[in-house]
């Protein structure tokens, strides 16, 4: 992936955090592990957070998966037929804050039956930093049908991974370059904190 430079405007970024949740996070996951996603995420939600952005949480109710078969639900672990309600909790480590936009999703994609377009708007977001597990599913759902609706696309692509590196890779490099940007996240902090010094200028 070629480093590019990136110019945001934090005020009008959102960062998309897509199923960090328990029953995602412990999988084995390619080609970046679960626990670099979590902590990259927290980064960059703790960075535009205090740049003035906005931070969206979404998680799915796992148990709302369950209609799907077993070996097609991302968030369903295996050998768990019953989800407990923990599975469909973010993780503690993303220090999840009050004024952060929290969505409980039941498909793959955050916009689908959910209010994320209109807090999206409300907030007079135009950016979207796109993250989370899992790149080909809920990632790229999401990234759809906010590029269907308008959206700027920045996909950071190592706050974000899949069950194995190929797909992740196939969707970074085939199919996000043509709804946006991919970007890592140390060019997405940089750019972060170049817009909120010239903010302060």
């Amino acid at each position: 992936m070629q480093i590019q430079h990136l110019d945001i405007n934090p005020g009008q970024t959102a960062f998309i955090s897509i199923d960090l949740q328990n029953s995602n996070v412990a999988r084995q996951l390619a080609p970046h592990s679960a626990a670099d996603v979590v902590q990259r995420g927290k980064r960059i939600a703790d960075s535009l957070r205090e740049a003035g952005g906005t931070v969206v949480w979404v998680r799915v109710d796992v148990s709302a998966l369950l209609s799907l078969p077993a070996d097609a639900s991302i968030s369903r672990p295996a050998g768990s037929p019953v989800p407990l309600p923990e599975f469909s909790e973010l993780v503690p480590e993303l220090e999840v804050q009050a004024a952060d936009v929290r969505i409980t999703k039941r498909q793959w994609g955050a916009f689908y039956g959910t209010d994320l377009d209109q807090q999206l708007r409300r907030r007079g977001i135009r950016t979207l930093l796109m993250s989370g597990i899992a790149t080909n599913f809920g990632v790229e759902s999401t990234a759809r049908a906010a590029f269907d609706r308008g959206y700027e696309l920045v996909f950071v692509e190592d706050a974000m991974t899949s069950l194995a590196a190929e797909p992740h890779d196939f969707a970074n490099q085939q199919v996000f370059p043509r709804m946006g940007r991919v970007r890592s996240t140390e060019v997405v902090l940089e750019a972060i904190a170049t817009a909120a010094g010239q903010q302060q200028r």
